[in-house]
């Protein structure tokens, strides 16, 4: 039988290669999927601070994904440094 623990690692491995292969989008999807396993995972085992951390790095994935689809991200990333 899988465990969350499990399932959490497998999507963890997915992610990653999904990262490696340039599909950045699908890669955050997949993490918090991962991510969602964790939280119940944590939350059985009564480890509500845990949980707490994991969400808000769920929070912060979800962000980063949705400035990455605006196109903001690559804006940011592209601007170039008036200062020199």
């Amino acid at each position: 039988m899988f465990s969350l623990a499990m399932i959490g690692g497998l999507l963890l491995n997915i992610g990653a290669f999904l990262m490696f292969r340039g599909l950045a989008f699908q890669a955050i999807i997949v993490y918090i999927f991962a991510d969602i396993c964790w939280v119940f995972m944590a939350v059985q085992r009564e480890d509500y601070m845990g949980a707490c951390f994991i969400f808000v790095g769920m929070a912060f994935g979800f962000l980063a994904y949705l400035k990455m689809r605006s196109g903001k991200m690559h804006k940011n990333l592209n601007k170039s440094d008036s200062t020199h």
